[in-house]
């Protein structure tokens, strides 16, 4: 079960994250570019161990609750590093804290939903969200630094990823919302 490669891929993003973060508190261009990288790394093991699993016939609960749980883990790490080192700019620390605290809302409300043998399926907008989030977090590990680093100084990656980020923040809201509304319709008052 543990060696199955979905297992593995899974593992391995949670194996990923201090090695991230210590590349975005190292904070040069060249190790945010590493940071950068490997998260990048990290969100495709996200895409193909779920893919995987299902084309090889190896769901486990093991993937379904630890895939989910290495996801937060990544995502807040990162925003948690890129807070700590000042690194969210145009006052984006906001949308990172609302990121954050839905995560815990969600999760909480998922863990009480399975006890009552309900669920909250995961919507596309959701899905959007997590597109936009995890584009933001690659922009922002990357910084300005790096795309000096490749000759695209001129672009400026820390604006596009407070961009992104907010753009995540207000579909963090709005799905928040949704999982909260439907969630407490399971819940007795």
């Amino acid at each position: 079960m543990l060696t199955d490669l979905p297992n593995v891929l899974t593992l391995s993003r949670i194996v990923a994250i201090p090695i991230v973060v210590g590349f975005a508190a190292w904070g040069t261009p060249q190790t945010d570019a590493l940071a950068c990288f490997l998260f990048i790394l990290a969100g495709i093991t996200d895409y193909f161990d779920g893919k995987l699993a299902r084309s090889r016939h190896q769901l486990s609960d093991f993937g379904r609750m630890f895939d989910s749980i290495a996801d937060k883990l990544l995502v807040g790490a990162c925003l948690m590093v890129l807070a700590g080192f000042v690194r969210l700019p145009y006052q984006s620390l906001w949308p990172a804290i609302i990121i954050l605290c839905r995560e815990i809302l969600v999760s909480g409300m998922r863990e009480y939903l399975a006890e009552r043998r309900a669920s909250l399926p995961v919507t596309r907008l959701a899905k959007w969200k997590t597109g936009f989030q995890m584009t933001a977090i690659g922009f922002l590990l990357a910084g300005d630094g790096t795309s000096a680093l490749l000759g695209i100084g001129w672009l400026p990656v820390a604006l596009i990823g407070a961009v992104l980020l907010w753009i995540a923040g207000v579909l963090t809201i709005i799905t928040g919302w949704d999982y909260l509304s439907k969630g407490l319709q399971h819940v007795d008052l």
